[in-house]
């Protein structure tokens, strides 16, 4: 007896449709699985029976064979049981009513528990929006993952609690059907409970946290102990552009394949991830045994937030490089090439010394120039030129901390940031990017034209901070996106003028 049913496997974010393909023959009770299962597959044939028996069903006692095709893909995780155990059910004309058509562009996905009860299983919505792509029409999915697998359109989910409920469904016994759910529903105003409005003062730091925020620029935050930076920077999210549906849709695939999706189904507000230093390599770029996004991708579209930046293992800063630029990650393993996605906002604070208090106007330092020269020099030259904005943060004035009068809400700042963000999507519609940020070369030569007085103040700025091309570029993007602030068609002076100074502790700093 021989039956053939479909379920998926994950490479990255991309997803393989594996035939489940199950022989049941005559011979000495024996249960097999074949087609490079790794170990946590090869446990599956323990759960499968006690849950088909623990669902009052018999299992055979026969020579069951189970192959899992292709045969040179890797498969892993336990979202095979289900699939398995409908192949060994059918195969066994337990389900005597099954429409054999249907199960041609039907996939089942879950685990197994040995009472017969589908756990929940990570990655249902890139499985879903992966298998609509493939042309299946139907997929089978643990009723704990219903809500996230229903904001995809066409296509038919059947969330199911047991195998008993499953079996009485494939014999047209009742029907299950999980309604689709508009992902705009998910998708609207946030309320946090902090905001810009309550931080008295750092008006300058706050314009520099608005400009990041409405071009994409990576921004790192000097100062001493206490001034202010994490508090600034958790309100960063606060400011950040209005989430569009295919963000959300994109930030909780990634989500879902971590295991990291709340109950509701969808992220509705861009991420916001701080890794302590102490965090290891694989966490924060990605990877194991069977590899899953890192901090890096957790983030995508969102804020990765490295507060006290050189605390961080050298190899972990010079990780970002390349992820930074690339705005991907490429995990590369013997039976695949996992990708995933890394479009974040790079936001870091740091001192400016090892005591805390080069440069505090209250403080004195403590530290000896070549004690400085070391605790920066932790931070190489092309991670530091890959941050748009370098800003200073001061210990706030008295009279500014007491002051009473209100302050700008980030709800008025961010209707700022989207109006810029608009502008830039509108202005690169045909080029494949939302900002400012990630202007190429050549977009910088078109979008970025200065006049004649802001050439001459540029070219004075490249001579005395000693900047990189790099380094130039980003004056020039940072620009563009105070001129979008101000909806100014042309970079201004003026424009040129601000943008240099948040490159200026590239001097300052340059022991």
């Amino acid at each position: 007896m021989l039956s053939k049913v479909k379920s998926m496997v994950l490479t990255g974010l991309d997803g393989n449709i594996v035939e489940i393909q199950t022989d049941i023959s005559n011979g000495i009770p024996e249960f097999e699985i074949v087609g490079l299962p790794d170990v946590s597959v090869k446990e599956a044939k323990k759960r499968i029976c006690a849950a088909i028996r623990n669902s009052k069903m018999e299992f055979p006692s026969k020579k069951i064979l189970i192959n899992l095709a292709p045969a040179d893909m890797r498969k892993g995780g336990s979202g095979f049981d289900l699939a398995m155990a409908m192949g060994i059910l059918i195969a066994t004309e337990k389900i005597p009513r099954i429409n054999k058509n249907d199960l041609v562009r039907t996939i089942f996905i879950g685990e197994l528990s040995l009472d017969g009860k589908v756990n929940r299983v990570n990655g249902i919505l890139p499985i879903c929006m992966e298998a609509k792509e493939l042309g299946i029409k139907r997929v089978v999915i643990p009723k704990a993952n219903e809500n996230e697998a229903a904001i995809v359109k066409e296509l038919e989910i059947i969330p199911i609690k047991d195998i008993s409920e499953l079996v009485k469904y494939l014999n047209q016994e009742i029907i299950i059907k999980k309604e689709h759910i508009p992902i705009e529903t998910y998708i609207n105003n946030i309320n946090y409970d902090i905001d810009f409005s309550e931080v008295k003062g750092q008006e300058d730091v706050k314009r520099a946290l608005e400009i990041s925020a409405a071009g994409g620029h990576n921004c790192l935050m000097i100062g001493s102990p206490g001034v202010g930076k994490t508090m600034l920077v958790k309100r960063l999210r606060t400011i950040l552009p209005d989430l569009s549906i295919e963000e959300a849709m994109e930030i909780t695939k990634i989500h879902s394949i971590s295991g990291e999706l709340q109950r509701d189904g969808i992220i509705n507000t861009r991420p916001f991830r701080i890794p302590h230093h102490t965090v290891t390599t694989t966490a924060i770029i990605g990877g194991g045994k069977n590899p899953k996004p890192g901090e890096i991708s957790l983030a995508h579209k969102g804020v990765l937030f490295f507060d006290e930046l050189t605390e961080f293992h050298k190899n972990i800063l010079e990780a970002l490089r390349e992820p930074l630029e690339n705005k991907k990650i490429s995990i590369n393993r013997l039976y695949g090439n996992y990708i995933f996605p890394c479009d974040f906002l790079f936001v870091a604070s740091m001192n400016p010394c090892p005591c805390g208090y080069y440069g505090d106007d209250k403080k004195e330092c403590k530290c000896s120039t070549l004690e400085r020269h070391r605790y920066f020099g932790k931070i190489s030259g092309p991670l530091l030129d890959r941050f748009d904005i370098q800003i200073e943060v001061h210990r706030p004035k008295f009279s500014k901390i007491t002051n009473t009068s209100k302050n700008e809400t980030s709800k008025k700042i961010q209707d700022r940031v989207n109006i810029a963000r608009r502008i830039q999507r509108e202005r690169y519609k045909n080029y494949n990017i939302s900002s400012n940020s990630q202007l190429s070369t050549k977009l910088v030569k078109e979008y970025c034209v200065l006049d004649t007085k802001g050439k001459i103040l540029l070219e004075s700025a490249f001579k005395k901070l000693n900047l990189s091309m790099r380094g130039y570029e980003k004056i020039l993007k940072v620009a563009r996106t105070i001129a979008d602030l101000e909806q100014k068609e042309n970079i201004e002076y003026k424009h040129i003028a601000e943008a240099i100074q948040y490159r200026s502790l590239d001097k300052k700093y340059d022991y």
